[in-house]
C-alpha cells in the first residue's frame, strides 16, 4: 500500500507549534516548581554528573600526589658506622665503658695488654644485654644469657659469644671504632688485627 502523507495548512501548523510551545513552557514551569518544593533531592542526571566530577577530582588528586611523592626518593639514611671514642688513657684497665652503648651499641673494654670493643647485641635473639659491674658479667634481660667480660657466653640460651667490632688507632691518637666490621670468636676471627688493639 502506498503511504499517504498528511499535509497541514498554515493555520493548523501554527496551531500545532503554539501548542508545543505551550506544553514546553508548562513543563519548564512544572520542573521549576518541583525544584523549589524539593530542594534537597537530586535528579538522576544531577547525581551522576556530580559523581563523575567527584571521580575526576579524585583521579586528578591522586595523580598530583603521586607526582609530588616521586620528588622524594625512598632512601634510608643510616648513621656513619665509624666513630672516634677518645684516647686509650680515657679507659681504665679492667673496666667496661658504656659511654657509647646508647648511640652506637658498643662497649669498650681495656685490659692489661690492650683494648677491644664488644657489640651490645645478644647472640640469642638480639636484645641489648646489661653490664653488671658487681658481678663482672653481661646479662641479657630477655632470656637470661650471661657473658663474661671477654664476651664469652657461659649461661642461658645464647649459642655463641658476643661479637667484637673493629678497633684501631686513628692518626690523632684516638680510638677509631667501626661498628660495620664485626668479628666472631667461633670463626677464629678474634685473632685478626682489628678485633684487638694492643696499647
Amino acid at each position: 500500500m502506498a503511504k499517504v502523507e498528511k499535509t497541514f495548512t498554515k493555520e493548523e501548523a501554527d496551531a500545532l507549534h503554539a501548542r508545543r510551545r505551550e506544553e514546553q513552557s508548562s513543563e519548564v514551569s512544572r520542573r521549576a516548581r518541583d525544584k523549589v518544593q524539593m530542594p534537597g533531592v537530586w535528579s538522576r542526571r544531577d547525581f551522576f554528573g556530580r559523581l563523575g566530577w567527584a571521580g575526576f577530582g579524585l583521579f586528578a588528586l591522586t595523580t598530583v600526589m603521586a607526582g609530588m611523592r616521586s620528588a622524594f626518593p625512598r632512601v634510608l639514611f643510616k648513621p656513619d658506622t665509624t666513630f672516634k671514642a677518645g684516647r686509650p688513657d680515657d679507659f681504665p684497665i679492667g673496666e667496661v665503658s658504656e659511654k657509647f652503648k646508647k648511640d652506637f651499641r658498643v662497649w669498650i673494654v681495656r685490659n692489661e695488654t690492650g683494648m677491644y670493643a664488644l657489640y651490645a647485641k645478644c647472640t640469642h635473639l638480639g636484645c641489648t644485654p646489661r653490664w653488671l659491674s658487681t658481678e663482672s658479667k653481661f646479662k641479657c634481660p630477655c632470656h637470661g644469657s650471661g657473658f663474661y667480660q671477654t664476651g664469652i657466653n657461659f649461661e642461658g640460651p645464647a649459642p655463641r659469644p658476643l661479637e667484637r667490632v673493629r678497633v684501631a688507632m686513628a692518626e690523632d691518637g684516638q680510638l677509631l671504632i667501626d661498628v660495620g666490621v664485626r668479628y666472631r670468636q667461633e670463626n677464629g676471627e678474634w685473632e685478626k688485627a682489628g678485633a684487638f688493639l694492643r696499647v
